[in-house]
């Protein structure tokens, strides 16, 4: 199994991670600022899954992004913690750490760190609605003396700080973790010919000559550029929100296809309620009959030990005791 691992060497706080990676797979950027520690990986981890991190305490971050969904969402667009409509559909995580843009339209979001606050502060639209509650993050957190010991742990230069910088901070390194590099596709590229089936592979030369691997090619099928696709909604100009250039009206990043058969709905507003309609959408085939085989490759981009990885999961203990 091909995922991210720690060993401790020295020091709770500073000890070093090292990256469990096949042997042609670099390991992601780290910001010099933001340097990774198992005990701010274990911080963010709890984190993610703590609804104290919304303004009344109903949402967390794992509310958005389900485990068994490929950490993506199963709904069109999710509502935020007052009752207000998503604006675009919740994406996988898998293998966000080598992402260098992450967003659907912002391409000045570059970094995990910078993604994190978008969902806590952001206003357009509200999701977990922290936007001038920020001194609620330390007063919450601050009552729970574990969560004081981990974050002074996990950050012993910024003197233990409770904020939404280190906040920020910690849900980055973890979501840095979340490594999927072990589907059949993964395996039958490594020389594993039996991990894909006929049909698998049958669909795999026709994604390729469809054209599909113009946008999504590379290991996480994906050129992580702009592009538009048939059905533009008039109501979200996608890039040029950012840019201010009409021409970009209508583009939107392109996604990772890891994990796509478990990530639905699809495209950026969750319209497509099937893979075949996602397919559909980008005119290769003018209908939703979409081959058998085309949908079985897509299947088995699915890495189904990413999906159950119990460090990924909700945690049930910190500091050694139960949550």
């Amino acid at each position: 199994m091909l995922l991210a691992s720690a060993v401790l060497l020295l020091g709770a706080g500073t000890a070093r991670w090292h990256w469990r990676l096949p042997p042609d797979v670099q390991a992601p950027p780290v910001p010099a600022d933001n340097a990774m520690s198992a005990i701010k990986v274990e911080l963010g981890r709890r984190l993610f899954y703590d609804a104290d991190l919304s303004a009344n305490g109903t949402m967390a971050c794992a509310a958005c992004y389900e485990q068994k969904r490929g950490f993506a969402d199963g709904n069109a667009t999710r509502p935020g913690v007052h009752g207000e409509p998503g604006r675009r559909n919740v994406p996988g995580l898998a293998n966000v750490a080598w992402r260098p843009v992450l967003t659907w339209g912002d391409p000045r979001v570059t970094t995990l760190e910078a993604q994190a606050t978008i969902p806590l502060l952001g206003e357009r639209p509200v999701e977990m609605g922290m936007k001038a509650l920020e001194a609620e993050l330390p007063r919450r957190l601050g009552r729970d003396a574990c969560y004081v010991r981990m974050f002074a742990r996990a950050f012993p230069g910024r003197m233990g700080r409770i904020d939404t910088g280190t906040v920020s901070a910690a849900l980055a390194a973890f979501q840095r973790t979340m490594i999927a590099l072990d589907s059949p596709w993964d395996r039958y590229r490594a020389g594993e010919m039996d991990a894909l089936s006929p049909l698998a592979r049958q669909g795999a030369a026709q994604f390729a000559a469809l054209g599909c691997t113009a946008c999504h090619g590379g290991r996480d099928l994906t050129d992580d550029r702009y592009h538009a696709v048939r059905g533009r909604d008039p109501h979200d100009e996608g890039l040029a929100e950012a840019s201010g250039l009409a021409s970009d009206a209508g583009r939107f990043r392109t996604p990772s296809l890891r994990n796509v058969a478990v990530t639905g709905p699809w495209l950026h507003d969750g319209t497509a309620k099937s893979l075949a309609a996602a397919i559909a959408r980008h005119g290769a085939i003018p209908s939703e009959d979409a081959s058998p085989a085309l949908l079985a490759f897509l299947e088995s981009l699915t890495d189904a030990a990413f999906l159950t990885d119990p460090r990924y999961a909700m945690p049930d203990r910190a500091c050694g005791r139960r949550l």
